[in-house]
């Protein structure tokens, strides 16, 4: 794929049609459909506070394709842009995979904000359970698909990726300051966070301190100081995708095995953050709402409906994956 990012000037004689078919993409409308359902998902999973996309793009098989697009504008691409190559632009970035991506992700966001607000709010161990159950059987699903898992390098990456998550999803929220330098840097690191499968963004700008600062400025733009900070985050987060999508690709082309078997490490360690049953240690008020700052897992002290519920939905989960692996994991593989 990286031969057909190479930006030469294109033929004048070169279609629209066979610009936009020059880069990697799907080519029929059942693709588009299939790749359109996984960011739908994609988008759901960023609605869940703990839970990021990029989870869902790791276990659904398009986490690759997902680096590679965003990899895809690059100086070539934004080098045609600026001479007005547009055609030459159109076949380097991957818009026939990206366009079907970004439009599932806002689907989700827009359609199902409330939904999932709901779910997790007013039904939290249930919802956790269904994810809890989804994640568990893709960690089997992808360590079934890792090559020499057994391999010395491929257990200690993974041991590495379980200790990393299980850290970062235990952090306790901190003070920081609000200078511009620091406001950029959580922007790299947010944005990172989100490309990385089973770490959340906003979770980290809690951890960072300043998820309330960060989001009291998108809510009111325009105020006094906030467009500064916004377009500083925004910078930031720019930064981040670009830079941090190209080092995980980078990684993933040369040490491929030991990648997927660290990434499947972080989806193993971030389980801790998915688990249904907790207890609240610490919380504060952020904006008239209750952010969680630190709290414990436990068992349910009562076997009762709820708990038979999220049991159940966490079984359903678990079969749902192995299930969808074992009919289509093949013909994705294909």
């Amino acid at each position: 794929m990286a031969e057909e990012s190479i930006a030469e000037p294109m033929d004048k004689s070169q279609t629209w049609t066979s610009a936009l078919m020059a880069s990697p993409g799907p080519k029929e409308k059942k693709d588009y459909l299939v790749l359109y359902a996984k960011a739908f998902c994609m988008g759901i999973a960023d609605l869940i506070p703990g839970v990021s996309g990029g989870t869902i793009a790791f276990i659904t098989g398009i986490y690759e394709g997902l680096l590679d697009a965003v990899g895809s504008v690059n100086k070539q691409s934004v080098a045609a842009i600026l001479k007005f190559d547009f055609k030459t632009a159109l076949s380097i970035i991957h818009v026939r995979f990206l366009a079907p991506l970004v439009f599932g992700m806002l689907s989700a966001i827009f359609l199902l904000a409330r939904l999932m607000h709901y779910l997790i709010t007013d039904h939290p161990i249930p919802t956790w359970a269904a994810f809890f159950g989804l994640i568990a059987a893709s960690i089997i699903v992808i360590f079934r698909q890792l090559e020499n898992p057994k391999q010395a390098s491929n257990i200690i990456s993974m041991v590495v990726g379980a200790i990393f998550a299980w850290v970062m999803v235990s952090l306790i929220p901190v003070d920081t300051p609000t200078d511009s330098w620091f406001i950029y840097l959580c922007g790299i690191i947010g944005i990172s966070a989100m490309i990385l499968p089973g770490l959340s963004g906003s979770f980290l700008l809690l951890i960072l301190g300043k998820y309330e600062f960060i989001t009291g400025a998108v809510k009111a733009p325009f105020a006094e100081g906030n467009f500064p900070i916004l377009l500083t985050f925004v910078a930031g987060s720019l930064t981040g995708v670009a830079g941090f999508s190209r080092i995980l690709n980078w990684f993933l082309k040369h040490y491929h095995s030991q990648t997927m078997a660290f990434l499947t490490g972080i989806l193993i360690g971030s389980m801790k953050k998915v688990w249904p049953w907790k207890e609240t240690l610490e919380s504060k008020v952020v904006r008239g709402k209750v952010k969680i700052l630190r709290e414990a897992n436990i068992m349910p002290e009562t076997f009762d409906g709820q708990v038979a519920l999220a049991i159940a939905l966490c079984i359903v989960g678990f079969i749902a994956v192995l299930w969808m692996e074992s009919r289509v994991g093949n013909k994705s593989k294909a």
